[in-house]
């Protein structure tokens, strides 16, 4: 799990222990996550960037997540060199399933037209979703030997939404009705998707 000191990383960890798997949780900065291990957990550090390194953590493990981002480099450098990366590394250590993390802007509204397509939307975000765009596509373009999802929450990711354990999914498009989902319900969706795989190299929008 790298990424996996953040909201939706500590959240999906917390599932996958409660579903009995054994984690590697990957962060920048052990020391600052005490409370991130546990007995089936394994804090370490790690740099999602760094091939070698991708391959070394994910040895030995039947799926990675990557929910990471980093503010103080720009968007498309940084995720184009983690899906780089990734697909390098998992590569490597024989790691077949991947699922990254999206962002709800880069989903259609129409056919053709995405939420950061508007001529409204804020230049700040959309550069900062372009990332996405490039990471998507880089994974669509090179990592042939993965079998990669995008899941994407809405807007309304929420540590304050109430926990349901359900959710429902769209390829590719906003979903119908209010755009929110809690951390938990997102983490119950991603370990769906790693123990009863269902999509496939696509975005798969995911809300409550």
């Amino acid at each position: 799990m790298f990424g996996a000191g953040g909201r939706v990383g500590s959240a999906t960890v917390a599932e996958a222990v409660r579903r009995g798997h054994t984690v590697t949780a990957v962060v920048r900065d052990p020391a600052k996550y005490p409370d991130l291990g546990a007995d089936q957990v394994a804090v370490v550090r790690g740099d999602v960037t760094d091939a070698a390194a991708v391959a070394a953590l994910a040895a030995g493990h039947d799926a990675a997540v990557n929910a990471s981002a980093r503010l103080d480099v720009p968007s498309e450098e940084y995720f184009t060199a983690a899906a780089r990366a990734l697909a390098t590394g998992l590569g490597k250590a024989g790691v077949r399933r991947l699922l990254v993390l999206g962002i709800a802007s880069t989903l259609q509204t129409v056919p053709g037209v995405r939420i950061m397509d508007d001529p409204d939307f804020p230049e700040e975000y959309r550069v900062f979703s372009q990332g996405h765009v490039a990471e998507f596509e880089l994974l669509r373009e090179q990592a042939d030997g993965l079998d990669w999802l995008m899941v994407v929450p809405p807007l309304d990711l929420s540590s304050e939404a109430p926990a349901t354990g359900t959710y429902r999914t769209a390829v590719g498009t906003v979903i119908e009705g209010e755009g929110r989902i809690a951390h938990a319900d997102l983490a119950v969706a991603l370990l769906d998707e790693i123990d009863r795989p269902a999509h496939h190299k696509v975005q798969l929008a995911v809300s409550s």
